[in-house]
């Protein structure tokens, strides 16, 4: 599946802390392109950065096809950064933080079979609170439709991407502890883990694995349990802006409320998809032309659309993507040109970030969102910026992208099932 939230989160040396039911409590996001990101190539122009991005995004559609049922890694490690610890001592990991899977897993020692990672794996022998779960224990259910009993009745999973990438290993519960911007460490005692002694693939070196944000039991958020209520929140600031961090909100001020602020339901999946948050798009709006979405869910649900943080583009279904995309070429003024990125269509010449775009409202059932510049375009070059959307083509799979999010917190409330949207300047966050 296409849906990699894409933050990158870096395991820290933090003393453990336990979070109450009433605790709130924010970690912040670095981009990966940015230069806080501990990983950050300096090699790369800012532009090489974005046509990764954008080739990332278009390549974890294109695999979606093919899915076995949790999000597949690209090469691309993730969009942002945010510190937090795993075992006892804490012991630094970094992996992706995934709003599209469950299972929370890391590259462990031994490892026969494991791509290359820069920084050290994690060994499990060094955790005094690591502890393998035995298939009898309900636990042994977070391994999902790919579990299965080792010889000496360790619970295993095994997980399959769509790209051919795969990670298996045990499943064993451990501390892990996040460090948060109060200063005070934030640790949750027996976090159900994947410890994989096998994964291979188009995993990124910078990475060690992947963080579950999904909405199965076995994800990060399920797990934290009333610590946060369910509820976290985030506020992107736009690709390039010179402010390269943000705030991942966990629990009691991951409310988004108060003016401007609008909700719009979580449809609940079944099978494949019940990781997802499928919410439901009625129409897209382009000046006073409103086209409307498609009806036929993929999902099994009401809901016809993914939000996810981490595919850069959004993806619409062919017939509106079409009647959008030329009620916005038929608005701008600006000339036409080719992309400098294959695949990515509707772009035009402009050298500065002051040029006009149409009104633009993505009709949620329930909530009208009011999209700007920067949720539209994306700038490919020095010349040239590009629409930051895309046909779903035949998949069928509609994603709504971090592009379309950026300067919006966005709260995801688990218990009410909703997704708010709140206009936010995330720079100044």
């Amino acid at each position: 599946m296409a849906l990699i939230f894409s933050l990158i989160l870096i395991v820290s040396s933090a003393a453990a802390a336990a979070a109450d039911g009433g605790y709130g409590f924010s970690v912040e996001l670095v981009h990966r392109d940015f230069p806080k990101f501990p990983l950050f190539n300096s090699s790369e122009t800012h532009y090489q950065r974005i046509a990764n991005a954008l080739r990332r995004s278009i390549s974890r559609e294109t695999v979606s096809l093919t899915d076995t049922g949790r999000a597949p890694i690209s090469n691309s490690g993730g969009a942002y950064v945010v510190k937090i610890s795993l075992g006892t001592p804490p012991f630094s990991i970094v992996a992706v933080a995934d709003t599209g899977s469950d299972i929370i897993w890391t590259q462990c020692k031994p490892c026969p079979n494991c791509y290359q990672q820069i920084d050290p794996m994690f060994d499990p022998s060094k955790s005094s609170t690591y502890k393998t779960v035995p298939c009898s224990s309900p636990t042994c259910s977070f391994a999902g439709p790919g579990g299965s009993c080792s010889s000496d009745s360790v619970c295993e999973y095994s997980i399959s991407y769509g790209d051919g990438s795969h990670s298996n290993g045990d499943i064993a519960v451990d501390t892990l502890t996040m460090d948060s911007t109060s200063g005070r460490p934030v640790a949750f005692p027996r976090t159900a883990i994947g410890c994989g002694h096998d994964n291979a693939g188009s995993f990124d070196s910078k990475v060690s694995g992947i963080v579950g944000l999904g909405h199965g039991s076995a994800s990060l958020i399920q797990q934290m349990g009333p610590a946060t209520g369910g509820k976290f929140s985030y506020c992107l600031a736009p690709v390039g802006n010179s402010h390269d961090s943000s705030y991942l909100n966990f629990g009691s001020i991951a409310i988004v409320s108060g003016s401007g602020a609008v909700s719009t339901p979580i449809y609940t999946s079944e099978g494949k998809y019940e990781t997802f948050y499928v919410l439901n798009i009625e129409a897209i709006s382009v000046g006073s032309s409103k086209f409307d979405f498609s009806s036929s869910s993929t999902f099994g649900t009401n809901g016809n659309i993914i939000i996810d943080s981490g595919t850069t583009l959004t993806f619409l279904p062919s017939d509106t993507y079409t009647s959008f995309s030329k009620a916005i070429s038929e608005a701008m003024d600006l000339k036409p040109t080719t992309s400098p990125i294959q695949g990515v269509d509707y772009c035009y010449e402009s050298t500065t970030d002051d040029y006009k775009v149409p009104p633009v409202t993505v009709h949620f059932e329930g909530a009208d969102v009011s999209l700007k510049r920067e949720n539209l375009f994306i700038r490919v070059d020095n010349n040239v910026v590009c629409l930051a959307f895309m046909d779903s083509n035949d998949s069928g799979l509609q994603i709504y992208g971090n592009i379309a999010q950026t300067n919006f917190l966005v709260g995801y409330d688990i218990k009410k099932s909703t997704v708010s949207f709140k206009p936010a300047n995330c720079a100044a966050s």
